[in-house]
């Protein structure tokens, strides 16, 4: 039998530096992925494949894919490549799922975060895998304001949003699945951009707050010092925690602690040594577009008479954040520091912030035409020979 670890999730940004880092380690890789309107889940996961050959100067191995998708049953995949995945998958890396923080009228985010979870433990199952890495949040941990710690889940607490109740509800899944053998968690907290590159595929948290002043303090004009003005009365005091961790980290730190057999078992979080504040966000935007004007008022009310111009422009557009403007939870990580406290997270220090804005404005903050594979890939045939 081979030696695959099966990775749901893969076309996130996440789940895009787990292939790569994955590979890198030597391991053996099929993923799951879902077709787009335009391109087959192969085509999807050939051009991330061909994005990292072009970064690395040199081809990666090629992972197998399989497509499907985790809100259906048997998580969409037919006959052969169910019958592939008991064949060849020992290990399964669960990162599939739904970021959207209020609940639509598809049912997300209950129905990818709790429904596909189930359909995932479902598929394990019935394939006989029994070694599992699911990646969940530390924002299960809710509105708590002690330390939450790695061996806490479910503790009466409440929540700021869907999100957040939908991850605790599959974490309390795959904890109730006593057909594995194995268990680990990983729970990373927010997630940001490349801290080396900037590069990001999607634009909310950090990249929300970077993304409007890109796009709005450019718009005023330049004063006789060659500053722009724009005034606006921040709802905090700037120095709350927010704890933010770049994407090329958290995949670096999972992939080790996967690579590490005396980690499995464990819960981790994945959460940064030094806490970015709204103030560095801010200076750091202000040196790079050369503004000021920014006031932070605590919980001084604002007569929304008196908003400016840019504050009406601006506040809004930050609302979907509103129960994120107190100071983030504080967060135990001693099993992290015990079996990965030689990877250090990065500090998102000013020159980092900066390179975010520069990728975003390359990319025009998510609208650049993206690459597609400039290759037929060879996915069907790589399966056909491994049956």
């Amino acid at each position: 039998m081979s030696d695959y670890v099966l990775l749901t999730g893969p076309t996130g940004l996440l789940g895009r530096y787990l292939i790569r880092d994955l590979l890198l380690a030597g391991r053996q890789v099929a993923v799951l992925a879902r077709a787009s309107r335009r391109e087959t889940a192969s085509q999807r996961i050939e051009a991330i494949m061909q994005m990292w050959d072009d970064q690395l100067g040199r081809p990666l191995p090629r992972p197998i894919c399989l497509e499907g998708d985790i809100c259906a049953e048997g998580l969409g995949l037919d006959d052969r490549s169910l019958h592939w995945v008991e064949e060849h998958c020992s290990t399964l890396l669960h990162g599939a799922a739904s970021l959207i923080f209020h609940a639509d009228g598809s049912g997300e985010p209950f129905r990818s975060n709790v429904g596909g979870t189930g359909n995932m433990l479902e598929l394990c199952r019935e394939t006989g895998i029994r070694d599992l890495h699911y990646v969940s949040t530390a924002y299960v941990c809710g509105l708590r304001d002690d330390v939450a710690r790695e061996d806490e889940l479910d503790v009466g607490q409440g929540f700021r949003n869907a999100y957040e109740q939908s991850k605790l509800e599959a974490e309390v899944l795959v904890r109730q699945a006593d057909f594995l053998d194995q268990l680990t968690v990983y729970r990373p907290t927010v997630i940001s951009g490349d801290s080396r590159t900037g590069y990001t595929n999607t634009y909310h948290g950090l990249h929300l707050y970077l993304r409007l002043m890109a796009i709005l303090v450019p718009q005023q004009e330049l004063n006789e010092l060659g500053r722009r003005f724009t005034p606006i009365r921040l709802p905090m005091t700037g120095d709350e925690r927010r704890n933010v961790v770049p994407v090329d980290w958290v995949s670096e730190v999972i992939t080790h602690l996967f690579q590490t057999p005396e980690a499995h078992g464990h819960t981790f979080h994945l959460a940064p040594g030094k806490c970015l504040t709204p103030r560095a966000i801010i200076d750091a935007g202000c040196s790079y577009f050369n503004s000021t004007g920014v006031e932070y008022v605590g919980d001084k009310p604002v007569d929304p008479a008196t908003l400016s111009g840019f504050e009406t422009k601006f506040l809004p557009s930050i609302g979907m954040y509103d129960n994120y403007e107190a100071t983030d939870p504080t967060f135990d990580y001693t099993n992290l520091q015990s079996f990965a406290g030689h990877l250090p997270c990065p500090e998102i220090d000013e020159s980092v912030l900066h390179q975010y804005i520069r990728f975003g404005e390359e990319d025009r903050w998510g609208k650049r035409r993206q690459l597609k594979a400039t290759v037929e890939p060879s996915f069907d045939e790589q399966l056909n020979a491994s049956c």
